[in-house]
């Protein structure tokens, strides 16, 4: 079993900026691909960007040039630093962890961020 938690969500203005992180218990494989995805109210979860045990990085359109994802493979945590932020931008933040990308894998409990005036 691999638990995640996520952390740093939280109400920022427009513009704003926030780091959200996820420290994960352990890696069952030594590829892993680990991602943020989110969900809007109504909406369904979505990706976000995901990151490799290779450092391949992916992102989705709508947040290229002002998200990034990184990692700290000897602390087993991943990180998003969201710039630039818009309300679109406004969900909850879920981790997730999987050992290929045909797998499920594992989620955290899911972290919120607010963006509003």
């Amino acid at each position: 079993q691999v638990q995640l938690v996520e952390s740093g969500g939280g109400l920022v203005q427009p513009g704003g900026s926030l780091r959200l992180s996820c420290a994960v218990s352990r890696s069952t494989s030594t590829f892993y691909i680990r991602g943020w995805y989110r969900q809007a109210p109504g909406k369904q979860r979505e990706l976000v960007a995901t990151i490799t045990s290779t450092d391949s990085t992916n992102y989705a359109d709508s947040v290229k040039g002002r998200f990034s994802i990184s990692r700290d493979g000897a602390k087993n945590i991943v990180y998003l630093q969201m710039n630039s932020l818009k309300p679109e931008d406004t969900a909850v933040y879920y981790c997730n962890h999987r050992r290929s990308w045909g797998a499920t894998g594992y989620w955290g409990q899911g972290t919120q961020v607010t963006v509003s005036s």
